[in-house]
């Protein structure tokens, strides 16, 4: 299972964190999500080919903006 970091501007409560989880757990092969508004952070671990791309277009949705950190 691969693991990918993600930093994410915008968000600020749980709410936030709540609503980029919904989206991105909804991309085939996502396995588990972490989120943090404190931090920023978004890690998705996947036993599928997600992209980059993928991930980034379900935070856009959610209403954030990401960018690959590792």
């Amino acid at each position: 299972m691969a693991t990918t970091e993600y930093q994410v501007t915008g968000m600020t409560c749980s709410h936030c964190e709540m609503s980029i989880r919904e989206e991105v757990s909804q991309i085939d092969g996502v396995a588990d999500i972490s989120v943090s508004a404190a931090t920023g952070k978004l890690e998705v671990s996947a036993t599928g080919d997600v992209t980059d791309a993928a991930v980034i277009a379900a935070v856009a949705e959610a209403g954030y903006e990401a960018v690959r950190a590792s």
